[in-house]
């Protein structure tokens, strides 16, 4: 798969983009609506994506060996889907030939994510979601 394949696997949700708090007891990952400061909300694209890890240390560039190891990633993520051997969802923008499509579907932070710019750290915890996504 050429890096151009890759990267078009991206359905522009932003959800790996979310800020996550991992339970190192049992390994439970709770997810915030509380974005990287680099996600454009509305689009649900990162805003400096060439340059994302140079400014976000943490950002990580995902590659197919590491997606196997990344259970934090979202259920509804194609690079999650395609190495659990599952097909792309209806929504995605590669089924659909519609790059809306997920955001329609309601899959997308769209309209949901704060930026950690507004978001005190000490209140983070206060934006938990309180469901799997």
């Amino acid at each position: 798969m050429s890096r151009q394949q890759w990267e078009s696997l991206c359905d522009g949700c932003g959800r790996c983009c979310l800020q996550k708090f991992h339970n190192g007891k049992t390994g439970k990952v709770t997810y915030t609506w509380v974005s990287c400061y680099l996600l454009d909300t509305q689009q649900c694209r990162c805003s400096d994506y060439e340059n994302r890890t140079i400014r976000v240390p943490g950002c990580l560039v995902l590659t197919p060996s590491q997606i196997p190891r990344l259970r934090w990633l979202p259920r509804t993520c194609a690079y999650r889907r395609l190495s659990e051997g599952k097909g792309l969802e209806s929504w995605h923008p590669l089924v659909s030939g519609d790059p809306q499509s997920v955001h329609r579907a309601g899959i997308s932070v769209r309209g949901k994510a704060i930026s950690e710019e507004y978001v005190h750290p000490e209140d983070v915890d206060f934006y938990a979601i309180g469901y799997r996504i």
